[in-house]
């Protein structure tokens, strides 16, 4: 507004206000009409110029906020990243760029410090630059590592300086850009040149870099290697220098070639530091970089050059070499062969000629056998080794073989030149010798020499995995007496019959010898306490007690075994620990016999007496030393747990928990077997109270010794250790009596059964199957349940008679109207068989392995709903037929298999028509499975099965062990195939 305007405006206001206590009428007439005119008039003329300005001002507000706007649009879009960060180093203000390089928003930036983004090892860079720059106020640069908000790396560069903020505070100005990728490049270059100088120093063959003056400006070790001299000493050497004079002139032409074409190949001579001579081939690649370069690589080719001499010595006396000579083109079509190929092949010279070396394959060596021989031959020349083949007639044949490649003056392979002997005779005596020097004559079982070694290879084995090795020595009773009733033919036999169940009795890993009449050792590899091994001992047992026919008679010994562990607290060799099996082994013996002792090693040290270990015993119960541990025992079927059994275990303070089998057997004839056995059952109804304070009521069985069984106030104790446990009802507590000691004394033992049958407790036969097993003393023994043993239970996947045998036993409590239970369940493979059999209830370490006390209540209300055991599937009278023939047809190759590896004397039946599997494919199999797709490949399978076993077993009689072990793989491929089909038809 224009000032005169102004000071009128104030001016009347002001005469206003002055009079401002007159009457309205009054003011107006202090006025002219035409000053108020006068005065509007002007007003109007200000009021349209104030209008024109604002116009503009709006106009110049629209243009600064334009401009304003296209500021921040290129801050933010500008391809770097701004920050600005307050003197302490927090983010201030931040264009978009900077948030897309470290990958956040803008928010999370504010207020950070920029320390929070830089990778933690390169802060102290950032640290430093802005140290510098508030001290020196000179802009600075540096490059560090940040951190996006994903974790991924950002290679920056920051370009800093001071400035002020909006509100003139002194800040800091960073430019941030990024280099990642060149810093990538960088790193991939810096990595190549480190592969590529990795490559030339692991390369086989010499390399040089050179310039075109023949001067040596770089060497790989291998040339240094080849040549005796240092890097050091080429370096200073011309090409000249390692090249015989008789060289040089090719040397020169072929220089004038290279640099013309820019790479060129040839061979030349030359010499080491010490003065000899070698032949190396020469590819050379010119550059025209920095001068001019040659890169030279030099193969070593003096043993090519000695094979080339050989092939040419060779042909002189190609027609009387007494050796079989082949000589293939390069494509290995045959053009020439000799009179003594003829003579070993039975292919004729003209028969031989345009064919390959392919019509001798004999399909015992794999692809990747000849893959390895044409990659001999191609990098090395030759080939030299051991390969089979057939001859024209069939017949399978060993051969010594030297194969060479004949290269022309270019190194062109041209030829291949085969020198072979026929060696079969040398293989097959030689094998014999290994089996005579190796294996026992009369069971094929490894002998005393074999088992050394083998031991000692367990020792160092078993010390090296922290596990624990079992060495036992198992002598027969009552062999020599039929040795001399029935003579060393019937005593022979029955040997070879006992060493082959012997030797099914152990694992695959196991290894168990004869060394000498009726001794034999096993040993035991791979376990992981002494526990584990108890089902193989006992199986080891059973299995020399069997009965062997032999024509008209039937022979029955027992054994007495010894054993012993390792590692022991002192180092122990194989000497030693066959010494203890031994030992041991005697005072089995001495025990009675038909039972095994375990070695003490420190009842050995001090006295070696029986007696300490009995006080020692003594001791343990009166210090409260021996403890029960609980083990499961559930219906399979509906989960139910039914009850557990009580297992003793001596938690010795120096040797730690031990198991039964190391303590029981010292005590089995003493006073204190029944002082144990009282503690045992008065401790187990003490932790029934236990567990009737936490709701749980439960069933426990205890384990009865003969000589407790057998005492005559037997009846009276057991009542006044019930009566001092009122809470517990008697029909809770069930006794366990071994087989064995219950036929001791049938008679007593019928009494003490019914009379604690009066007062509620009931008993179980324990390990049935084991002892007579007679039907009769069945028929005259009270009990409520067989416990099946075992050792039957662990073999019945894989062993037809274990499997028969444990069908009988169900059968027959069934018949008795017997409860019967499963020991040895290790697996729902075992589970689910035994329940086709009908039997549901087990125990073993499949299910749940023995456990203190105060585990046991959490295990019962866990363990079905977390356990496989719930999905056991049931089956038919058709799945079981067709699961015994898959066991039969395990257990048949299973026995080829140890014959073939000279493991047993005799084969198994080879007439597929005779076996159970071969009947079940034409009879129940057929009849329930014949409309399956699968069924149908089931027959050829077992044809091929058995015609590779025939034709394994004729190789074997010819001695042929090699070619034999060779093949053993497509036997196992062809059971698996058949293992598979089977189980799929369910």
């Amino acid at each position: 507004m224009p000032a005169k305007a102004r000071a009128l405006l104030r001016r009347i206001a002001e005469e206003i206000i002055e009079d401002d206590v007159r009457e309205p009428q009054e003011q107006l007439l202090l006025l002219s009409p035409e000053a108020v005119q006068q005065a509007l008039h002007e007003l109007r003329v200000h009021q349209v110029e104030l209008e024109m300005q604002n116009e503009e001002l709006r106009h110049a507000q629209a243009k600064i906020e334009d401009a304003k706007e296209r500021y921040f649009d290129l801050y933010d879009l500008a391809p770097v990243g701004y920050l600005t960060l307050s003197m302490q180093g927090s983010i201030l203000q931040a264009n978009l760029t900077s948030t897309h390089l470290l990958e956040v928003v803008r928010a999370e930036l504010i207020k950070q410090p920029l320390t929070r983004f830089i990778f933690r090892d390169d802060q102290d860079i950032f640290y430093q630059l802005r140290k510098r720059l508030i001290t020196t106020d000179d802009p600075q640069t540096c490059e560090l590592r940040m951190v996006k908000s994903g974790g991924a790396i950002l290679w920056a560069h920051l370009d800093a300086s001071k400035a002020l903020d909006e509100g003139g505070v002194p800040a800091l100005r960073i430019v941030l850009s990024d280099f990642s990728a060149r810093k990538r490049a960088e790193i991939a270059l810096q990595e190549s040149y480190q592969a590529l100088q990795s490559i030339l120093d692991a390369t086989l063959d010499g390399f040089w870099r050179v310039d075109i003056h023949g001067n040596i400006l770089d060497v790989n070790p291998t040339y240094c290697e080849q040549s005796g001299y240092s890097r050091e000493e080429l370096l200073r050497m011309n090409v000249l220098d390692l090249e015989v004079a008789e060289c040089a002139a090719a040397t020169a032409k072929q220089t004038l070639t290279l640099i013309e074409t820019g790479h060129g190949q040839f061979e030349s001579i030359h010499r080491r530091k010490d003065g000899t001579l070698w032949h190396v081939e020469v590819s050379s690649t010119y550059r025209d970089a920095a001068g001019g370069q040659v890169f030279v690589f030099l193969r070593d080719i003096s043993k090519r050059k000695q094979a080339e001499e050989k092939l040419q010595l060779a042909a002189s006396v190609f027609s009387h070499s007494r050796e079989g000579i082949m000589i293939t083109a390069a494509d290995g079509c045959i053009i020439n062969v000799n009179a003594a190929f003829t003579r070993i092949t039975g292919y004729s010279r003209d028969e031989a000629i345009g064919q390959t070396p392919r019509i001798l394959s004999s399909g015992r060596h794999t692809s990747e056998f000849y893959q390895s021989m044409w990659h001999s031959l191609t990098e090395q020349g030759h080939w030299y080794g051991e390969i089979w083949n057939r001859r024209k007639n069939g017949e399978i044949y060993a051969e010594m073989k030297t194969i060479s490649s004949v290269r022309d003056s270019q190194g062109k392979v041209v030829q291949y030149v085969a020198l072979f002997s026929d060696i079969t005779e040398i293989k097959a005596h030689q094998s014999k010798l290994e089996h005579i020097a190796h294996y026992d004559a009369l069971t094929s079982l490894p002998n005393r020499v074999l088992l050394a070694d083998r031991l000692r290879h367990a020792i160092a084995q078993a010390q090296r995995r922290g596990q624990l090795l079992e060495v036992v020595y198992l002598d027969l009773d009552g062999f020599k007496a039929i040795n001399d009733k029935h003579g060393h033919e019937a005593g022979d036999k029955l040997l070879i019959a006992l060493s082959a169940s012997m030797k099914q009795a152990l694992r695959e890993c196991d290894t168990l010898a004869r060394i000498g009449g009726d001794e034999f050792v096993a040993v035991l590899v791979d376990l992981p306490d002494v526990a584990s091994s108890m089902p193989m001992l006992s199986r080891l047992l059973a299995a020399a007690a069997q009965v062997v026919h032999v024509g008209d008679l039937a022979l029955q010994v027992s054994a007495s075994m010894g054993v012993t562990f390792c590692p022991q607290q002192d180092e122990v060799d194989a000497d030693q620990l066959l010494r203890q099996a031994d030992q041991a082994m005697y005072q089995a013996k001495l025990l009675g016999k038909n039972r095994l002792h375990f070695f003490d090693v420190e009842q050995d040290r001090s006295v070696r007496g029986h007696h300490e270990s009995l006080e020692h015993i003594r001791l343990a119960l009166a210090e409260r030393e021996f403890v029960l541990h609980y083990q499961p025992k559930v219906n399979m079927r509906s989960g139910k747990v039914i009850g557990v059994e009580a297992l003793i275990r001596w938690l010795n303070p120096e040797r730690g928990l031990l198991a039964p089998a190391i303590f029981l057997p010292v005590i089995e004839d003493h006073l204190l077997a029944i002082e144990l056995g009282e503690w045992a059952i008065d401790q187990v109804l003490t932790q029934m109270e236990e567990w009737l304070k936490l709701g749980l009521d439960i069933e426990v069985s205890v384990n009865i010794g003969a000589r407790q069984l057998q005492q005559k106030n037997f009846v009276e104790r057991l009542r006044a250790i019930l009566h001092a446990h009122p809470q517990i009802s008697p029909s809770r507590l069930q006794l366990e009596i071994l087989e064995t000691s219950a036929l001791e004394d049938v008679a007593h033992v019928f009494q003490v059964i019914e009379a604690c049958r009066g007062f509620g407790v009931m008993f179980a036969l324990d390990d049935f199957g084991t002892g007579y097993s007679s039907l009769t003393y069945l028929k005259h023994l009270p009990v409520a349940l067989l416990k099946i043993d075992q050792s039957f239970v662990l073999g019945m996947l894989d062993d037809p008679d274990d499997l028969s045998i444990l069908k009988g036993v169900v059968g027959l409590a069934s018949a008795f109207r017997l409860e019967v239970i499963a020991e040895g369940v290790e697996s729902p493979e075992h589970g689910a068989l035994l329940l086709q059999l009908g039997c549901e209830q087990a125990q073993g370490f499949g299910i749940a392995a023995p456990m203190p006390a105060d585990e046991l209540p959490d295990w019962i209300a866990t363990w079905w709903q977390g356990s496989g055991w719930c999905d056991l599937p049931l089956a038919s009278k058709e799945d079981l037929s067709r699961l015994i023939a898959s066991v039969e047809l395990r257990a048949w190759i299973k026995a080829l298999n140890n014959y073939l590896r000279g493991e047993c004397a005799t084969p198994p039946p080879l007439d597929r028509q005779q076996s159970y599997f071969g009947r079940w494919l034409k009879g129940e199999g057929l009849v329930c499975h014949g409309h399956q797709p699968l069924f149908a490949s089931l027959p050829g399978l077992y044809q091929q099965t058995h015609a590779l076993s025939a034709e394994l077993c004729e190789l074997y009689a010819m001695g042929n062990s090699a070619a034999v072990r060779a093949r053993l793989s497509e036997l196992g491929t062809l059971q698996e195939a058949l293992l598979v089909q089977l189980k799929e038809l369910a």
